[in-house]
């Protein structure tokens, strides 16, 4: 393929030499005349293990050039690559001044090439970015229209500085936010020849999920590090710790806790994290990741309250009442406030649960559904068809068969709210449908 890069920076540089090196035609293109002269003469402008090779050798066989016009890239060439920086703003927002100015230069030379072009955007952009912000440049300044005259994708990188080579050669996956098919087979054509799963999705979908990554990553740090201080603390060997934990691949490192949904609840959860919390507190340290999970939870029941009561409603049946599917164990379900709070404010409050009854709870569980929802029989339904029959709005909080059965029974004038994903895959066909992550 003939391909330009933008950028010969970190990302820009890595790409255009491995792309090169795998046999594409590349032209590196950079407004920093030194990095031009530098990549030109098959010398990296960055240091990072192999690199200076690989740049050297796709100089010297001809398939490496670099240039400072932008116009005669485009000219020479079926794709682009957008590799530029994107830094932060002295408030913590994304600088966009770089990819803008990248997408007003590739713009006015599409003006004056009559082929099909695919921009490739791999700089780290904010969701909605590329549709909303770049989009609209290259049209402006082309004269021309998206997914007809040139195509769109987002492919986000995911090289770690110091493994960067390898990584590009044996990545996880490679994710392709594509405008149309058209503009993601021209994207994946790069990676022929790469072992690794190809995802090919919507650009908004791709963009985030580059965000995703990198938050989770600063999560992972962070945790292991409180957990570290807690450790110290005691005694404790830190890296012991979570070598041990990390060997759990069912549930610790795993997709295990990972979907959007309802808040956590039950008899461990909660309870461990607020001893802990306390203990640390005991021990003058602070834990705000973990202090911060306990709060984002009060929060997801909130927002599952909210999402009721923007239906403007009033008769809602809640489907599921324990802590998780499967179960009758409601000990701290975060079912249970959202179901207190609505009928405290007033809301006509319908219950059911293919599992949980009553009258068969025993010990600390009995007694806390008792203690917080003292009126719950009054408020159970006999069946799933006898709580949809009976309300407005249906709220999912199981993704037990229930819930299935309640999305097949909505009627046109209802409301399913979906708070764990339980009808996700199978969404009623009537009334709508809202998630509360998705």
């Amino acid at each position: 393929m003939r391909i330009s890069v933008f950028g010969l920076g970190y990302v820009g540089c890595v790409s255009a030499a491995c792309l090169a090196h795998d046999g594409h035609d590349v032209i590196g293109v950079d407004v920093n005349p030194q990095k031009v002269a530098m990549v030109g003469a098959g010398r990296s402008p960055i240091v990072e293990p192999g690199l200076d090779d690989l740049v050297q050798e796709g100089v010297r066989a001809g398939r490496l050039s670099t240039t400072t016009s932008a116009r005669d890239a485009v000219a020479d060439t079926d794709i682009s690559l957008i590799c530029v920086g994107t830094p932060s703003n002295g408030n913590g927002s994304l600088s966009l001044q770089y990819v803008d100015n990248v997408c007003r230069d590739i713009g006015n030379a599409l003006s004056m090439k009559r082929s099909y072009h695919v921009v490739v955007v791999r700089s780290t952009v904010l969701p909605g970015t590329s549709v909303q912000r770049l989009i609209p440049v290259l049209e402006e300044y082309s004269g021309r229209a998206a997914g007809e005259d040139f195509g769109m994708a987002m492919n986000p990188e995911f090289l770690r500085e110091g493994n960067a080579i390898h990584d590009y050669y044996h990545p996880s996956q490679i994710v392709i936010g594509e405008l149309d098919t058209r503009s993601g087979d021209a994207t994946e054509a790069l990676y022929d020849g790469i072992e690794a799963a190809v995802v090919r999705t919507t650009i908004e979908t791709a963009e985030t999920v580059k965000y995703a990554s990198n938050a989770f990553h600063a999560t992972k740090v962070a945790f292991a590090n409180e957990i570290g201080r807690v450790c110290k603390a005691h005694g404790v060997d830190g890296y012991e710790v979570m070598n041990i934990l990390c060997q759990d691949r069912r549930l610790n490192i795993s997709p295990a806790y990972l979907k959007p949904g309802f808040a956590f609840g039950g008899s461990c959860l909660p309870k461990d994290l607020r001893a802990l919390l306390y203990r640390a507190k005991e021990s003058d340290l602070t834990l705000p990741l973990l202090a911060g999970a306990l709060q984002s939870n009060q929060e997801q029941i909130q927002r599952g309250i909210e999402m009721v009561e923007r239906t403007g409603k009033k008769r809602v049946g809640v489907v599921g009442l324990s802590f998780k599917s499967g179960t009758d164990d409601v000990r701290e379900s975060a079912v249970v406030p959202l179901i207190e709070t609505l009928a405290g404010r007033g809301y006509e409050v319908e219950v059911y649960d293919e599992i949980v009854d009553p009258s068969r709870l025993v010990g600390a569980n009995r007694s806390y559904l008792e203690r917080e929802l003292p009126h719950i029989v009054s408020m159970l339904q006999p069946s799933v068809e006898a709580l949809v029959e009976a309300v407005e709005v249906v709220v999912v909080a199981t993704t037990g068969q229930a819930a299935r059965r309640a999305a097949a029974l909505l009627r046109d004038d209802q409301i399913l709210l979906d708070l764990v994903g339980g009808v996700r895959d199978a969404r009623p066909t009537r009334g709508r449908y809202d998630g509360i992550g998705w």
